[in-house]
């Protein structure tokens, strides 16, 4: 008999999804453009949009906003399979406003589903059969349920030889930082591949030059630090080896989501690859093809432009 579902995909992301509400200049003045965030989603569609099979994990609202963030993987291709929608429940909003220092971040998520996602709701069997499972700091700090998630999720991977993707985005507004700090430490010891940025970094570490934060993150245990340094483009570390790869120069418009793009595309070529140098160089490209446009999500390249960008192709 022919298995009517799909395999489960190569990698799987836990994490909130939210709608985006950008402002944009219109003729009336300055608009709110409906767009889509929340950093695991977008890692998974910056990674599927390279050819990776990825998933999402978390939960959604019963409300327009998460239909439309279900018929947006669906688009995309990320397998949704366990997005949960419980009755009655919202889905998690931000907005942003761009002023002369850059862009300005606000949230409405306060008791959204995603943040009240258990452990009890995890796809257990599914995670055992990733390739690599990938979380965030921001996936823990939203609430208590979905930080006891992250780490059962966690522990579960590295128990079947999953391999284990964290970002240690930090978000001051979700918790305080001595919380941050110990929570994200503790997760990053679990890593395979860590994924902090530097201003972040500088903040729960305490250091300030990239060697020094690529030392102390390799002492809690990860085989591979890639650390983005913004315009000076990022450090690969691990034990044996480490490099300072250049950015792309690019014709900038906005930042937000190039991070996330940046991870979804490592993910998926050093799935393809197994290689974290070149799949570092290739991410660089991606985050920085992004930065052309404005929103987390449409601006994100696929393969086929990375791959030209790479070969010599102009930006």
């Amino acid at each position: 008999m022919t298995d009517i579902f799909p395999p489960p995909p190569a990698l799987l992301c836990f994490g909130e999804p939210l709608m985006e509400f950008a402002e944009a200049s219109g003729q009336e003045g300055s608009v709110m453009r409906l767009g889509y965030g929340g950093d695991v989603s977008n890692v998974a569609i910056a990674a599927a949009r390279q050819g990776l099979s990825a998933g999402m994990i978390g939960a959604v609202g019963d409300d327009a906003f998460g239909g439309k963030l279900q018929a947006l993987w669906d688009r995309e291709g990320v397998d949704r399979r366990h997005v949960l929608r419980p009755g009655g429940s919202r889905t998690g909003l931000y907005f942003i406003t761009y002023e002369a220092a850059g862009h300005v971040f606000s949230y409405a998520r306060d008791g959204s589903a995603a943040s009240r996602y258990t452990p009890a709701d995890l796809p257990t069997a599914d995670i055992a059969a990733a390739r690599l499972f990938h979380a965030s700091a921001i996936s823990q700090g939203i609430g208590l349920g979905p930080c006891d998630a992250t780490f059962e999720a966690i522990h579960l991977a590295r128990e079947k030889g999953v391999s284990i993707s964290y970002d240690t985005n930090l978000r001051l507004k979700l918790w305080p930082l001595d919380r941050a700090r110990a929570i994200i430490h503790a997760t990053a010891a679990l890593a395979d591949i860590l994924r902090p940025g530097l201003d972040d970094a500088r903040l729960l570490t305490g250091r300030q030059t990239p060697d020094a934060i690529a030392d102390f993150y390799l002492g809690l245990g990860p085989r591979i630090v890639v650390l983005t340094l913004g315009s000076e483009g990022c450090l690969v570390a691990t034990p044996a080896r480490r490099e300072v790869i250049p950015c792309l120069p690019v014709a900038f418009v906005d930042a937000s989501g190039a991070g996330d793009t940046f991870t979804g595309a490592f993910l998926a070529e050093y799935a393809r690859t197994g290689d974290e140098f070149a799949s570092a160089r290739y991410a660089n490209v991606a985050a920085a093809l992004k930065t052309r446009g404005i929103g987390a999500i449409e601006p994100i390249p696929r393969r086929a432009e990375v791959e030209a960008v790479l070969s010599g192709e102009p930006a």
